[in-house]
């Protein structure tokens, strides 16, 4: 079976013409939660945890809810162990058509990137981002070093959101 093809994952913008200025149904979202917490591992599973328990009240069956608190963990992971961060913000945005997770972070001296850990037991996290979610990118946040880190999961995982 031929694999399908990932979105483009560069985290400049270039703009080729026309397009969805929409194409997550963002524009007007049907739900968000955002919190900001210390940039300490143990910051990581208040993030997952607070991420379920807001999954829960928006009614998201198990599926989906599992998923997401994975990613967040991830994302929040990441930006803990590999920027400068004194803080992180999580947000969970539910739009028409995905639940979007993004960590923001102040930044490091490089972007997000996957990477060949071979038998190493860390360095995985953005490998699992990547097989779970059918977009996934970075951008930059204008405000020195700063980035926003976020991935998105398709409502269509058998469950309603």
């Amino acid at each position: 079976m031929a694999q399908r093809p990932r979105p483009h994952r560069d985290t400049t913008r270039h703009d080729t013409g026309p397009r969805d200025p929409d194409p997550a149904g963002f524009r007007d979202p049907v739900r968000r939660f955002a919190f900001e917490l210390p940039a300490r591992t143990e910051s990581v599973g208040r993030a997952r945890r607070l991420v379920e328990e807001r999954l829960i009240l928006w009614g998201c069956g198990p599926e989906i809810r599992d998923t997401a608190a994975l990613v967040v963990s991830e994302l929040a992971t990441n930006a803990v162990l590999h920027t400068a961060s004194s803080r992180i913000v999580c947000e969970v945005r539910e739009g028409t058509k995905t639940l979007r997770i993004a960590v923001r972070d102040e930044g490091g001296p490089a972007g997000p990137r996957i990477r060949d850990c071979g038998a190493e037991e860390r360095g995985r996290g953005l490998l699992i981002v990547d097989a779970l979610c059918p977009a996934w990118g970075s951008e930059r946040t204008g405000h020195g070093t700063a980035q926003i880190v976020w991935a998105e999961l398709a409502h269509g995982l058998g469950e309603p959101c």
